[in-house]
């Protein structure tokens, strides 16, 4: 049962004046038995709209006796259900709608923008092609007992999800995805929520352009510095230079890395990669260039590294055969001589024999450089290839 208004004439100012004893009641629940429950409809946008709507026991009149079926009147004169957003994290900034609609049969509408800043759990282990799931759960904080809360006719989440997608005029950094329902009913508590689950997805084209691709391009030029000669100092130059470029490159782009999360993201990793094997590359060009120096000073090569690098190593990259300049082609024309230039290939093989330690120091040098030239080709197809695989990924979802 519900209050009838009786107005004296059909029109605003009548029924204005018959709702001023409905005014006096703005501050206790809208109900003639404290043990009947509000009904409170709400309906939700993304971006970002409230809708709420509840039935007013005090204030229902006949359309024709008043002439209107509904009027706008100020907030303040009701009493407004107290809904809350469990994961509000700040002051709701969004301008004030100071006004709601109450119809003739006693429902009041209250539609007002909303501005939330919510905690959400982020797991940026894939960012910057991450999907994110952040949590809305809508409650009555004082009246839970007497408070039940629904969707307007019934709105299922896929309506709330085409209806966000429409109004949005821009999306920024997110993509909305879908936006799920569900229903949480305490019938121990007589608690009524319901909770959205957003389901967002970051548009990662700014990041693969401003992070990803300068990033291979420099350790891709990393790559290509292999082919100047290892006993050249501009190769070494060249190195120390990328690596001080790479650096700044980080530390400029440091801000558009996330620095929240349960997980370090890929993406870090990925960068301290580059970093490391650009480091080890500029490592392994000193170490050739001293070998390829010094290496006649140095003592016979330990055994274990023959093994290890000219045999093992060697046998997988085609060591066996010496690079430019290590083995004199005269003394294989010198063989095939007469017995009359005997005496002159015996002192060249003598010499070639004296200096068999420095060949094979040269050797292990030739060989670490081939070795570090096929991990970074490794190491740059398979990062290229996770990229794409995650980034497909992330929108086949």
């Amino acid at each position: 049962s519900t209050i009838q208004l009786n107005c004296s004439e059909p029109n605003q100012p009548a029924l204005l004046k018959a709702l001023g004893p409905v005014f006096n009641l703005s501050a206790i629940r809208p109900v003639l038995n404290t043990s009947t429950t509000t009904n409170v409809r709400t309906f939700f946008t993304l971006y970002g709209i409230l809708g709420v709507w509840w039935d007013n026991e005090f204030a229902t009149w006949d359309p024709v006796q008043c002439g209107i079926s509904k009027i706008s009147l100020p907030r303040k004169k009701f009493w407004v259900p107290d809904i809350v957003i469990n994961e509000f994290m700040d002051e709701n900034t969004a301008p004030p709608v100071p006004y709601v609609y109450l119809y003739s049969d006693g429902r009041v509408h209250d539609a007002k923008p909303v501005k939330i800043v919510s905690s959400c759990n982020l797991d940026i282990y894939t960012f910057p092609f991450d999907i994110q799931n952040c949590t809305l759960t809508f409650n009555s904080y004082i009246h839970y007992g007497k408070t039940r809360l629904s969707f307007l006719n019934n709105h299922s989440a896929d309506e709330i999800t085409k209806r966000s997608k429409r109004v949005m005029t821009t999306m920024g950094e997110w993509e909305l995805m879908e936006i799920t329902l569900s229903v949480f009913h305490s019938l121990l508590l007589s608690f009524f929520c319901f909770i959205l689950q957003i389901r967002v997805r970051r548009r990662a084209t700014l990041y693969v352009v401003n992070l990803l691709i300068p990033s291979c391009f420099l350790i891709t030029v990393d790559l290509f510095s292999f082919l100047l000669p290892p006993q050249s100092v501009d190769r070494s130059s060249f190195k120390m230079t990328l690596i001080l470029g790479y650096t700044v490159f980080l530390l400029i782009m440091n801000d558009l890395l996330p620095v929240t999360g349960n997980a370090i993201p890929l993406i870090n990793v990925f960068f301290s990669l580059c970093l490391a094997l650009m480091v080890t590359s500029l490592l392994e060009t000193i170490l050739i260039t001293n070998l390829l120096c010094g290496s006649a000073d140095f003592s016979p090569i330990p055994h274990w590294v023959r093994v290890l690098v000219l045999q093992t190593m060697g046998s997988l990259g085609d060591a066996d055969e010496k690079p430019p300049g290590v083995e004199n082609k005269a003394v294989q024309q010198l063989r095939s001589l007469s017995k009359d230039l005997q005496a002159i290939r015996q002192q060249v093989e003598q010499q070639l024999k004296g200096s068999q330690s420095s060949e094979e120091w040269i050797q292990v040098g030739f060989i670490i450089d081939r070795l570090l030239f096929g991990l970074y080709i490794i190491f740059i197809s398979v990062s290229f290839i996770t990229i794409i695989i995650i980034w497909v990924n992330s929108y086949g979802r």
